[in-house]
């Protein structure tokens, strides 16, 4: 039976291999199985025939191991890495811890930090406030001129919009043509205060007046006229 399992070639007798090899777990598999654990190895290698410490990392693709060696629990860890192929034994001492880094990760999901919304809606409702004042400054139903007083106005006394009137201090009106003389005060008004926003205005208009006079607009250069041409009398007519 064993002779009908085998073959002849060139007159020579070639044994079939045995299988029962591939049920043995490689020297590879072992380390990489035991990353992060604490063993014993037998080498090959001149300088480190027998090497004892943490195993930091096993690749079958570079066929290379490390060895972390902690010589002083004040200094940090010696690596060794040596080529797989130099180990003749290795013996497991400790198993790897259960928080082993070098462990898969994790699969669960990672908990997500709590977002501050009141923080972030004040923030929003402080940014929408802004942008309505900066809307309710601006008056579409007024022309140049009058947003322009308005906006100098502004930077000196707290004025606002009713309708096309401006109003200084919540006190004063000033209505259209909006001159010094047009301003008008409320009820229990100080002389003083009607005044002095009556002079406000007046030096604002002048400003604006100033500003518009010093805005030069390019003259257009005239096109010079093209010179008749006298041909004369047709031929024929």
């Amino acid at each position: 039976m064993a002779d009908s399992k085998r073959q002849n070639a060139g007159g020579k007798a070639v044994a079939t291999p045995n299988m029962a090899s591939s049920n043995l777990l490689s020297l590879e598999s072992a380390l990489v199985g035991v990353i992060g654990a604490r063993i014993r190895l037998q080498t090959t290698h001149p300088s480190l025939a027998n090497i004892e410490g943490t195993l930091f990392t096993a690749c079958p693709l570079t066929n290379l191991v490390a060895v972390a060696v902690l010589t002083s629990p004040t200094t940090p860890p010696v690596h060794h890495i040596l080529p797989i192929s130099s180990i003749q034994n290795f013996t497991l001492i400790s198993t790897p811890p259960a928080s082993n880094s070098f462990a898969s990760p994790p699969s669960t999901t990672p908990a997500i930090a709590s977002v501050q919304t009141a923080a972030l809606r004040a923030r929003a409702d402080a940014a929408v406030a802004r942008l309505k004042e900066a809307a309710s400054r601006k008056n579409k139903a007024v022309g140049k001129e009058a947003q322009d007083l308005f906006d100098g106005l502004s930077r000196t006394l707290p004025t606002r919009w009713d309708g096309n009137n401006i109003v200084v201090m919540d006190s004063v009106v000033v209505p259209a043509p909006y001159r010094g003389e047009d301003c008008r005060a409320g009820n229990g008004v100080p002389p003083q205060a009607l005044s002095r926003v009556r002079k406000v205005v007046d030096n604002e208009r002048k400003r604006v007046a100033d500003r518009e006079r010093k805005v030069v607009v390019p003259a257009v250069p005239a096109v010079p006229a093209i010179p008749a041409v006298h041909t004369g009398p047709r031929k024929g007519g």
